[in-house]
């Protein structure tokens, strides 16, 4: 039965993080040899590999890599507290052109404060963002306006640009 009152992204992004889940445990299993104990790794050995990658899961990684051609998505919640900015690392300058692409009005969408935040134009520097053709390899950013402080640390927020949309990103 699906609540008809949880929005459609966030059933998502509760499919996504179950999966990732799903995964480790049985990547977990899997390893686990019988004559081992649970509780203690085997000394001299690393501790096991985490399942996010930068706050995302490794499914969303590979989805966004695959579909977007970009990766090391980040948000972050600048000191003031007035910006938000919002960075992301181009693999596939073809795939990821449209989040570069100035007839997009990108905007940061927080579903816990209610907010919809968008990227500010000064008058003589223009959109806080970088537009450039991508790069392979490059990192890009955009800084979302935050007046009155509704998004803080630790809430999720969707970013959308055109028909670019990541969902669950965890403000840092």
């Amino acid at each position: 039965m699906v609540d008809k009152h949880v929005p459609r992204g966030a059933r998502v992004l509760l499919t996504v993080l179950l999966l990732a889940s799903f995964d480790s445990v049985v990547a977990a299993q899997s390893t686990q040899q019988p004559s081992q104990s649970t509780s203690q790794p085997p000394p001299g050995t690393a501790s096991a590999p985490t399942r996010y990658h930068g706050g995302v899961p490794r499914r969303a990684v590979q989805y966004y890599s695959m579909t977007w051609g970009v990766d090391s998505l980040d948000v972050k919640w600048t000191e003031s507290g007035e910006v938000i900015r919002f960075t992301y690392r181009v693999l596939d300058p073809a795939r990821a052109a449209v989040l570069n692409d100035k007839k997009f009005e990108p905007s940061l969408i927080d579903p816990q404060a209610g907010v919809r935040l968008v990227v500010p134009s000064l008058e003589k520097v223009g959109q806080l963002r970088q537009s450039s053709a991508p790069e392979a390899g490059k990192t890009y950013w955009m800084a979302f306006s935050n007046k009155g402080r509704h998004v803080k640390k630790g809430h999720r927020v969707d970013v959308v640009i055109g028909t670019f949309r990541a969902e669950g990103l965890v403000v840092n």
